[in-house]
């Protein structure tokens, strides 16, 4: 969808990150319709930081009824370079104990944001999956993760998930399929409450709609499963 469509409002906004790189910035959309306070969404990148696809992902979901914030790993770095190539040359090069901090401070900036109801989720993509999972580990107060295709966090954290999960795997993704037995008996161990998707002849990266691994049909799928763990999860009050 257009980055300037009437029905949304974007903005980039900075955010204090003081355990990881000191300073963060991110893609922050809502609807333009309304003034009532709407559920929150964190939007986590690939390996190639804030591009157009994540930004394009953000305002979806904002279309959606929701305050969507993407922050860009890489702003440390001068931000997303406009490259693709050059933007996974530069992901290689940041410091990841920084970057978790960061996307921790994002959240935690989010949670808390004028015109939100407070109620928080989380979406990431590859790395991003990654973060998702991450994520939910160290957030008591996160309602929903969904993490697409991403590596599992360490196991001895999984009791502190108290978010409701959708875990996305494409069934071609050796890397990190493997990582699923053991991470599926730690929720199961610790009473997590969650749900697998994983569509047939699917790649990893299958929800991107601009590589050539994209499946239009599973990534529709993933998306409705995603939106109705959202509206259940962040737009109830219960």
């Amino acid at each position: 969808m257009a980055p300037d469509d009437q029905r949304l409002l974007a903005t980039y906004r900075e955010f204090d990150a003081p355990l990881g790189s000191g300073r963060g910035r991110g893609y922050l959309v809502r609807p333009s319709d309304t003034t009532a306070a709407l559920p929150l969404v964190l939007v986590v990148h690939e390996n190639r930081g804030l591009n157009p696809h994540i930004e394009d992902v953000a305002r979806r979901i904002a279309l959606e009824g929701y305050i969507a914030f993407a922050p860009d790993a890489l702003f440390p770095k001068g931000g997303y370079p406009g490259d693709e190539d050059a933007a996974r040359a530069l992901f290689a090069t940041l410091d990841q104990d920084d970057a978790r901090q960061d996307f921790l401070a994002a959240a935690r900036w989010l949670h808390g944001l004028e015109g939100g109801n407070g109620r928080t989720g989380v979406v990431g993509f590859c790395y991003g999956g990654g973060m998702a999972n991450w994520l939910a580990t160290q957030l008591p107060d996160l309602r929903a993760a969904v993490p697409f295709y991403g590596p599992a966090p360490p196991l001895e954290n999984v009791p502190g998930i108290k978010a409701e999960l959708l875990v996305v795997l494409a069934s071609n993704d050796a890397r990190v399929n493997a990582l699923w037995p053991a991470y599926e008996a730690a929720l199961q161990a610790a009473g997590t409450t969650y749900a697998l998707f994983q569509p047939a002849d699917t790649e990893h990266g299958f929800n991107n709609d601009t590589t050539p691994r994209y499946d239009e049909a599973a990534a529709a799928d993933a998306w409705s499963r995603m939106l109705a763990l959202f509206a259940r999860t962040l737009k109830s009050p219960a």
